[in-house]
This record gives C-alpha cells, structure tokens and sequence, in this order.
C-alpha cells in the first residue's frame, strides 16, 4: 500500500512542476518580490497537501503564534525534502540557503533563483562562509527572513550532526532574532527513500531567541538544546548524543 501510495505521490508531484513551472514562470519575473512569493508558494502549498492525502500523513503543527512580525532567522533541523517546502510557506518572504546545485534543476530550479536564495557551491567552504555572512545581512536588512539548517545537510531520524553557527552570526550582527524549528518529517519522508511512510508529522516552532548583546555562540547552544530536546519528544527514533567537538565549523547548505 504505502509503495502504491508513493506513486500517486510522485505522479501528483511532478505533474505539478510541469504546470506551475509553465503557469508561473513566465509571469513570477514581473511581479514584486512578496506577490512573486505568493503565487510560487502555491506549489508549495499543493505538495505539502497532496503528500497529506496520497501518503496517509497527518499534520500536527505547534507554535506558529511564535512567529515574529519583522524578519528573523530560521534555523530548523533538516531530515529530508519536506520541511524545504513546507517552511518556505511558514513566514514567507524568507530567503533560504541551498546548494547552488539545486539551481539547475529544470523549472524547480528556475523558480527558486526567483526567490532570491543564498547558493553556495560546497566545494568552496571559506567562500561559502563569506557568502551567508554578507548576503544573509543583505536580506535580513531588506526585509526578509533567512531560513538555515545549522546541520548543513540531512541528517536521517535517528543520527545527529554538530550544528555551524552561520545562522546566529548573521542574526547577531543584525540585532533580529532566531525561531528554532524542530520536526520529524524524515519518518515520514526518508530522505534516501523514495517509499513514504503514513503516521503523525509533527512541526513545532519555538518562541524567538533574543540576539542583541549576545554572542552568536551563546544562542547557537541554546538553539541546539531547543531542538535536540523537542526532537526527543516527537521523533519515533531515539536520539542520539551530542557528536563531540570539532576545533572548525564549515559552512554548507541544504541538500
């Protein structure tokens, strides 16, 4: 059943790349940024929906009254595909760090150079580095929220990796404050699985984390004990310790 289940999912999925993709792209250019992020979200919206009604999944989102008004830094934990999408619909316009790679995929990749990403090429740590730090500051300043995944690449339920602090750097040196996302959506979505799994998808978003006068160490161990100890609570698969430390942080981006 659940391989049944996929299928449909991925039918649903890829057809609706080809329209949107036809539908929206040739317009999204003429539009303002926050109508351009509207009306490209819709496929955002229509994925997480069909996934909930081909693959058996049902929702339990907490902690959206805990979004702030002006623009914040995300930095979510990241399993799999699904918490890409979904969180680009959380408090849109967010700008999100990604792997220039994705960049190139026909249509899905055209649309998402539309929304102003951060694209780093993972071959060039340092560069990269620079890269989030100066265009992270960018878009907080023009009014967008960044969206980070601290683990810098999916980490499957059940593993664990030391996050980077490239998120609360740029938070910091704004002065706007971090949302702490924790979710278990790889048990639903396996990011190296093309079979989906029904059951509960839980999302909760934490109360923003004030940066001014701090260091951005300091609120990067708070984020990390924030959603270690919320993904204890949701997550089917038992954690794991924290990984020991390690004397450098590379910066790297969603995959």
């Amino acid at each position: 059943m659940n391989v049944i289940r996929s299928l449909l999912f991925y039918l649903g999925y890829f057809l609706a790349i080809l329209v949107c993709g036809g539908l929206f792209l040739p317009v999204a250019p003429l539009m303002p940024l926050p109508t351009r992020y509207r009306l490209l979200n819709l496929y955002n919206h229509f994925i997480t929906a069909w996934f909930r009604w081909t693959c058996g999944v049902r929702y339990r989102v907490s902690g959206r009254e805990h979004l702030p008004e002006g623009p914040c830094v995300i930095l979510a934990n990241h399993q799999c595909e699904w918490e890409t999408i979904y969180l680009q619909v959380l408090k849109p316009p967010v700008c999100t760090v990604l792997k220039q790679e994705l960049l190139r995929i026909p249509l899905f990749g055209w649309g998402l150079r539309l929304l102003h990403p951060i694209a780093l090429d993972r071959s060039k740590p340092a560069r990269a580095m620079r890269q989030v730090l100066t265009q992270g500051v960018q878009r907080l300043n023009e009014g967008l929220s960044v969206l980070i995944f601290p683990e810098g690449t999916r980490v499957a339920p059940g593993e664990r990796r030391r996050y980077n602090k490239s998120g609360t750097v740029i938070a910091c040196r704004v002065g706007v404050p971090v949302v702490p996302v924790a979710h278990n959506a790889g048990e639903r979505w396996p990011g190296r699985h093309w079979v989906k799994n029904p059951g509960l998808l839980s999302v909760v978003v934490g109360k923003p984390i004030a940066t001014e006068g701090r260091t951005p160490e300091e609120v990067l161990v708070e984020v990390e004990a924030w959603i270690e100890a919320r993904l204890a609570e949701i997550s089917e698969v038992p954690r794991p310790d924290a990984p020991a430390p390690a004397r450098g942080r590379s910066v790297r981006s969603a995959s």
